[in-house]
Formats: C-alpha cells, structure tokens, sequence
C-alpha cells in the first residue's frame, strides 16, 4: 500500500509505503495535486462504548463490538482500549470477558489494543465518584487485578485508580510490575498520597478536571496537585464541554504538548441519536445538545466525542497547531499507553497504522479520508 500526502508531524510532503509495518517514508519533490495530510492513525486510550454498543456490557454480541469498531475507524481511530468502569466484580469481568473473546476472534479485533480499567477502585463521594456507582467502589485487590488479567489474556494495559485508599502505593507498585500503566483519577487524594502513588510508578492522570468535586479550595487541591507534577501526563476530554476554555489552556501549558493526550471517554450513544441509553449499570441520556448525563440528572457520564473532532476542537480551544493537536492523539497516547510500534511516528519498522485526511486550516475542520490497521485498509470516505 501507498500513501501520499503532507505528513501532518513534520510538514514535509512524503509517500509512505506499508504493509503490516511501514516500509518506506519518501520526500516527493513534485507537490502538484498533494491536498492531503497523512498522519499515524489515532489512538483512543479510553472509550467506553461507540455506536450503539456498550463495552461494559457482558451480553454485548460480538456482531455489534464488530460494528461499533467500523464506525470507529471513520474517526481516524485504528487503535483503542476499551474501558470497563466501575461494576459488581462478576460483571466486570463478564464485560472484560466478552472483549477479550472480540480482540481475539473478530476480523477488527485488533484494533482493540488492550483494555483500560477504570475503577472500582476510585473515591466513593459524589462529584470525584462521576457517574460510578457507589455500591460498586472497594479497596484496591491486586487478587482482582490478577482475575482481569487471567480474564483477557494479560490485555489489561490501564487502570485508573484513586490515592486516597489505603495500601494504594503497594497496589501501584504490584501493578506496574505486570507491565500495566495506573493512572490517577476520580479521586479526593491529598498531595501525599498522590506523591506516594507516583513514586511508586503511577504515571498518568484520568480526564484532568473531570470527576471532581465542583467546588473546591483554592489550594491545595488535587487537581493543582497532579497538574505540578512532572512524572505525570494527562489525558484530557475536549468537547466543549467536560472542560471551560481557560482551564484547557492553562492545564495544557503546565503539562505541555509533550505530556498531554487526547481520548474521547466516548460511551454506548456516541454517534446515536438523542435517547436513553446504558453505560454499563448506569442509565444515561444523550441529549440534544450531544451532553451524556445520568438519566434524569446534570452529572456528566461520559461524552459522544469522536477523536477526529477532539483534534478539531483543541486547535481551536487552546489555539494548537495541525502538528500539536495530531501529536495529542498519536505518539504521545503510543508512549503514555505503551503501544509498542507507534512511538515514533510514520518511521519504518513501526506499525502500518495510517490516517489520510483532508485539513481546512481557516476554519480548522478535518475530513477523515482512509483509515489503515496494521497496513489494511479499513474505512474508506469514497
């Protein structure tokens, strides 16, 4: 396969050559016709159901998982990790169970990377809880870790957690040496106990800003706390709504690009219309507005965001470049997220993971045009 295009990390007019891996990333001199811009394809490290599918859900039937991905891929997305939220241990590992049985039978299965654990083990209180279900949250158990891992094959490649719990540091560090990266999030952690979860190999911070109390001291506080600590990076929601302007901007100054990722922490009616839908245990309804809040309240659960339209919307927000915003949602969730062959951009050797999109710099808006996984073409615009 062949791509050609303004490779959209460095500016340079290329064509790339891939199969299962990239072969070969050649300068082209003749730039008549080239309007298109060719970029590693996008990464989600949090999505929690697409299209009208619940990853949460054991019962979800592997047709409609299949489904869900194709429309996936017309984001840019080639990779992802679907995420399991807080639940009874028996239905989270039936929802645990039935992703791995996809990733490993389904034509696209592929595209599920590995599988990204939010909760249990997070803060019980309102606002850090979000949309988790109270009688659900428990102490960390790296017993339960493990029944996840044994669940999937050794796919689990995320967990968020809360500092606050006792024993959390000792959790972490289990955790860490199974090669899976730990996260902070929906926590009311002091700075100590973030500091002592960090050190003990935490590295990244959940939807910075999200799942927090809504009023809280000027300082300290957890999310100042987290957003001054250089060992972390942090993943952002930005669809205009998870996060204000001025807070994005600031928050992405003190992370910098090179530690920031975009995810969607998209849910079942993502791509739906207007409804009641299910997030797991959880009822939520999409509103008009593309707001997914708990049925019947405010509180956010989740987001109908697609990745091609976070890129979008961070340039336009925080005023990042084409080059910055594409960063958030490649290399930078490649090396957070620990996916091997996508670290370093569109460079031979690594994966044939390709996105080609057409790029209107004056009102800052993408059109995806191809999608590739593993140098096979899976969405196609035309």
């Amino acid at each position: 396969m062949k791509c050609l295009g303004t490779h959209a990390l460095t500016g340079e007019r290329i064509e790339v050559s891939f199969d299962g891996t990239i072969q070969s990333v050649d300068d082209v001199f003749d730039e008549r016709g080239i309007d298109t811009f060719v970029a590693p394809a996008f990464i989600d490290l949090q999505i929690n159901g697409f299209a009208g599918v619940d990853y949460n859900s054991p019962v979800s039937s592997l047709a409609e998982i299949e489904r869900s991905l194709r429309v996936m891929f017309s984001t840019g997305v080639a990779r992802c990790y679907p995420t399991v939220i807080t639940g009874t241990p028996e239905d989270m590992l039936g929802a645990l169970r039935n992703l791995s049985r996809a990733k490993s039978t389904l034509p696209d299965g592929g595209a599920m990377e590995g599988f990204h654990v939010e909760g249990p083990h997070i803060s019980p209180d309102d606002g850090p809880r979000g949309a988790h279900p109270r009688q659900a949250v428990r102490p960390p158990d790296f017993n339960e870790f493990q029944r996840w891992q044994e669940a999937t094959d050794g796919s689990i490649r995320l967990v968020t957690v809360s500092p606050e719990w006792p024993g959390m540091p000792d959790y972490v560090d289990q955790v860490v040496r199974q090669g899976t990266v730990v996260s902070i999030g929906h926590t009311k952690a002091d700075a100590q106990q973030i500091q002592d979860v960090v050190s003990a190999g935490a590295t990244l911070s959940t939807h910075i800003g999200n799942g927090a109390h809504a009023i809280l001291p000027r300082h300290p506080n957890y999310i100042w706390e987290q957003l001054a600590e250089d060992r972390l990076a942090a993943s952002f929601i930005i669809d205009g709504i998870h996060l204000g302007p001025a807070f994005t901007r600031v928050a992405l100054r003190a992370k910098g690009i090179e530690r920031a990722i975009l995810i969607t922490d998209a849910v079942m009616p993502a791509e739906c219309a207007p409804g009641f839908y299910r997030l797991g245990e959880v009822e939520v309804e999409l509103q008009a507005d593309r707001r997914v809040v708990l049925r019947g309240g405010t509180r956010l659960a989740g987001s109908s965001l697609r990745m091609d339209r976070a890129v979008e919307n961070v340039m336009r927000i925080a005023g990042l470049s084409l080059r910055e915003a594409i960063t958030m949602a490649t290399t930078n969730p490649a090396r957070v997220g620990r996916l091997g062959g996508r670290v370093r951009g569109l460079t031979p050797g690594d994966r044939g993971d390709l996105v080609v999109f057409r790029y209107d710099k004056a009102v800052q808006k993408i059109q995806i045009l191809e999608t590739y996984l593993g140098g096979r073409r899976v969405y196609s615009s035309t």
